[in-house]
């Protein structure tokens, strides 16, 4: 008797798309049945054996009455974040590319709250971002009470840090040089800094002059990457408060350029910039493996359990 057929999985359709060289694998999981685990996110992330990705969106149907979808964020490293403004761009072109709406204006759903998106011409989309939040505890960053800067205890050296959530946390540090950044080494420690209890993204950034500002981003759960949507609204608002940067800044990331307009606490941040799309393609995704039946003797005690 011949054995069973082990299942082959299944076929996932995705698009390669990057905002700025921040790059994101693109998956629809309303028109398609979507589950990945931690360990094949990682898989896929890895740009010698996978797509290749900094970070993954996917794209539900809405879980709110007034939202026209929903969509989560994985980083490469498989976990799950709050919120992507590169990603933010990429899904708004997305879901018309795919045909998934026909509206230039949307609300989307995410895990840091309600964004609204506007398409506009040559694949530029502009995004509100919501409105900061400067409150620690709603960051979570780790003080007694709010301020526009902090300190912070790194192998001894004290650095001034500004502390913000875009519905995602970040630290902003500010430097002379970002080519000269010690972005390697600090970034992944003040990731991790305990003053940060969910870690955070960490932005090293270079005024130069009130219209115009340098920035690199070390992302949390993905490393430095060639721009941050997010870090880039962080940035504006620590040099906004810092009383250094205007209402409506270029910045200057490794991939590109973001426009990012705030005027002041109390209001949202607005972030204009461009999106590209790569390529198209599908990828098997293996079965998962069946749930091992563990069988146990009638006899209480005496029996082995085997699996």
């Amino acid at each position: 008797m011949s054995s069973p057929r082990r299942s082959q999985g299944s076929v996932l359709a995705f698009t390669k798309m990057h905002g700025l060289g921040n790059d994101f694998m693109m998956v629809d999981a309303i028109s398609q049945p979507f589950r990945l685990r931690p360990e094949m996110i990682r898989q896929l992330a890895d740009r010698n054996v996978g797509v290749g990705f900094d970070q993954l969106l996917v794209v539900e149907p809405p879980g709110l009455p007034d939202v026209d979808f929903r969509y989560r964020i994985f980083n490469s490293d498989g976990s799950e974040v709050e919120q992507c403004g590169n990603g933010a761009r990429c899904f708004a072109r997305f879901v018309r590319d795919q045909r998934l709406t026909n509206k230039n204006s949307l609300r989307v759903e995410t895990a840091g709250g309600i964004i609204e998106l506007r398409l506009g011409r040559d694949g530029w989309v502009t995004v509100n971002m919501g409105v900061p939040e400067l409150n620690p505890p709603a960051i979570p960053f780790a003080a007694e009470s709010r301020q526009d800067v902090y300190v912070l205890e790194i192998d001894g050296e004290r650095l001034e840090l500004s502390a913000v959530s875009m519905g995602n946390p970040h630290g902003v540090l500010l430097v002379e040089d970002v080519d000269k950044a010690a972005v390697d080494s600090l970034g992944p420690k003040l990731e991790r800094h305990p003053r940060f209890p969910a870690r955070a993204n960490i932005g090293f950034l270079q005024i130069m002059d009130r219209n115009h500002a340098r920035l690199r981003v070390f992302e949390r759960g993905a490393g430095e990457t060639r721009a941050c949507g997010t870090g880039a609204c962080a940035a504006v608002v620590a040099g906004r408060l810092r009383g250094l940067l205007g209402d409506r800044v270029d910045i200057e990331l490794p991939g590109g350029h973001l426009v990012i307009q705030w005027q002041g606490e109390g209001t949202p941040v607005m972030m204009e910039g461009p999106t590209a799309r790569v390529f198209e393609g599908e990828i098997r995704i293996p079965a998962e493996a069946p749930a091992r039946r563990v069988r146990r003797s009638d006899h209480a005690g005496r029996g082995r359990t085997r699996a």
